[in-house]
């Protein structure tokens, strides 16, 4: 069996962070009619990686990147319970290696770095129509809480 190591995302991973980028908006593409048709981008990964105020994390198997993820601090609204929160994006596990755990790792690893960053709250987007992101995100414990809703005038 393979072991799947969970590490903070280098520049040199940069490469390979990008062909995940463009792996997570062909995957949007069908529930986001809003998106522009040409390439586009959701993230600075370069800059992501040196923030302090955000973790970047890859999952390795055999010195290959095989998966992503990162949280990020934010500024909770002044009404809520809690003054920060974790904003977890950039979810993606490649193909080939989809049903081994690989994203419930770097959630789990990106838990415990909110733990270390005194972080209660942890949220994220995901597309309504998009089962079986839901489904995994419902499996590792997250649950759903407002829906976003949009009209096109």
């Amino acid at each position: 069996m393979h072991t799947i190591n969970i590490r903070k995302a280098h520049p040199n991973d940069l490469e390979k962070l990008l062909e995940f980028e463009q792996g997570i908006i062909t995957a949007e593409r069908p529930f986001d009619p809003t998106l522009k048709e040409e390439k586009i981008h959701y993230y600075d990964i370069e800059k992501m990686i040196s923030a302090s105020h955000i973790e970047v994390l890859v999952a390795e198997m055999d010195s290959e990147i095989i998966g992503s993820g990162y949280a990020r601090i934010e500024t909770a609204k002044p009404y809520l319970n809690h003054e920060t929160y974790g904003y977890l994006g950039f979810m993606y596990t490649d193909p080939n290696h989809r049903g081994k755990g690989v994203n419930a790792r770097i959630i789990e690893a990106l838990k415990d770095w909110c733990r270390s960053q005194y972080i209660v709250e942890l949220r994220l987007d995901v597309y309504n129509d998009n089962s079986p992101a839901i489904t995994a995100y419902e499996k590792v414990g997250f649950k759903k809480h407002l829906i976003n809703m949009r009209m096109g005038l």
